[in-house]
């Protein structure tokens, strides 16, 4: 693992693929332009509009999607995460599906989102993601990067769950990347907490790409992408504007933080 920069990407998607994937390609243009070598896009990059809106069309979603992600990866020479998009499943419902491609457009690695976010937020939003989606049966895998080091998945709602992200670090992970479209009436509370919660329990690095703004009339999402260091110190924070959170990924601060506070090697509960 070498020291490199890694981008946190924020958008507001909305219902049309071709504007979301156009703001996604700025965006990781101007990662790049700034160093990026890991470019994470939030959840639901791609299209962001009724569960039913989207499940109808997951196949074009999912197929459009993944040859971005290769095409946009093998352009800029970056190893390039895309948070989260439909991936059709059995009975006309879909995978929430996140996928790590490398620089030469192959497939790393893919995470099925496990957590679904069936909740009534007190603002009078309700969200049945169940209603569409497929839980997905795996816990994510690590991927070992020789270059930017062990990197392990998740998506949004996973990360009220600490012990995926202890499996995580069980398996060796040494940068966490957490996609998102958090709710903004439950992201100024939690969002930014919860991530440096995982990043300090776990002395990794967290890498958090968001959707920010209203994406309809009713749904508003919190914004903040960010990077967190392994002490839980936020790196950058892009705010809520469209936008890149950008900061270093220093294998010497990882070791140091290790060092200085070895939990891990406490651990007494497997």
């Amino acid at each position: 693992m070498k020291s490199y920069l890694a981008a946190a990407v924020q958008m507001t998607s909305v219902p049309d693929l071709e504007k979301n994937l156009a703001q996604a390609e700025d965006l990781i243009d101007l990662a790049v332009k700034r160093g990026a070598e890991l470019v994470t896009l939030p959840e639901n990059f791609s299209f962001l509009g009724s569960e039913e809106d989207k499940s109808a069309r997951a196949q074009e979603i999912c197929d459009a999607s993944e040859q971005f992600l290769k095409k946009m990866a093998q352009r800029y020479q970056i190893t390039l995460l895309g948070g989260g998009y439909p991936v059709p499943g059995e009975g006309g419902k879909f995978y929430n599906t996140a996928l790590l491609v490398d620089a030469d457009g192959s497939e790393l690695t893919r995470y099925e989102k496990v957590h679904l976010f069936d909740v009534n937020v007190p603002d009078g939003n309700t969200y049945r993601e169940s209603s569409t989606v497929i839980s997905g049966q795996s816990l994510p895998a690590v991927h070992p990067s020789k270059h930017l080091g062990n990197l392990g998945l998740s998506v949004c709602y996973d990360v009220r769950f600490p012990e995926l992200y202890r499996h995580l670090s069980q398996m060796g992970a040494e940068v966490i990347m957490i996609p998102a479209a958090f709710t903004a009436f439950t992201g100024k509370d939690h969002w930014q907490v919860l991530l440096q919660a995982r990043a300090i329990e776990n002395t990794s690095y967290i890498i958090a790409p968001a959707q920010t703004g209203f994406h309809n009339s009713r749904r508003q999402s919190h914004g903040h992408a960010m990077i967190i260091d392994p002490w839980g110190i936020v790196l950058d924070d892009v705010g809520t504007d469209v936008g890149v959170a950008i900061a270093e990924i220093n294998p010497a601060r990882l070791a140091q933080v290790r060092q200085q506070m070895p939990s891990l090697q406490h651990r007494v509960f497997i």
